[in-house]
């Protein structure tokens, strides 16, 4: 079965950024080659709206058979509020904390993300983890893309 990744908007971007290029590249190799279902979600179309074309374009890369929309839920909101009231996250980081909770309550297996500041970040995956065991819902992973890179033996 093939993992089940969210991937939120850093890493779309990264296609482009001279920073995180090379492995984004490697990256969405695997995806064209079908290694990933690759979930993004109604806050994915949000914050992309004002991006360049090319970076909107990159979407329709990822094979049809593979990508997959999830929508905003209540149940989504609230988690990510919740989010909020442990202080992992401030309001301006609303949308990371959506991502978050979207690909938690959708029980993902990997979020896969560049921020390093809001989400890549050992301190805050501990504690988004530890509400997420709160209230009943898994732990999730959360990996850069170079951490999804298939290399050749």
């Amino acid at each position: 079965m093939k993992p089940r990744i969210y991937i939120d908007t850093s890493v779309i971007g990264g296609y482009y950024d001279k920073e995180f290029e090379t492995d984004t590249k490697l990256f969405f190799d695997g995806i064209r080659t079908r290694n990933y279902n690759v979930y993004l979600s109604e806050i994915s179309n949000i914050e992309l709206l004002p991006a360049p074309q090319r970076v909107k374009d990159l979407v329709k890369e990822i094979p049809s058979d593979c990508l997959i929309f999830l929508n905003f839920t209540e149940e989504a909101e609230e988690l990510a509020e919740k989010y909020l009231a442990e202080k992992i996250l401030g309001k301006a980081s609303m949308n990371d904390a959506y991502h978050i909770a979207i690909a938690t309550v959708n029980r993902i297996d990997v979020l896969v993300s560049w921020n390093f500041k809001h989400i890549v970040n050992l301190d805050k995956i501990r504690l988004f983890n530890a509400v997420n065991m709160k209230y009943g819902y898994p732990s999730i992973d959360i990996r850069t893309p170079k951490e999804l890179i298939k290399y050749e033996d």
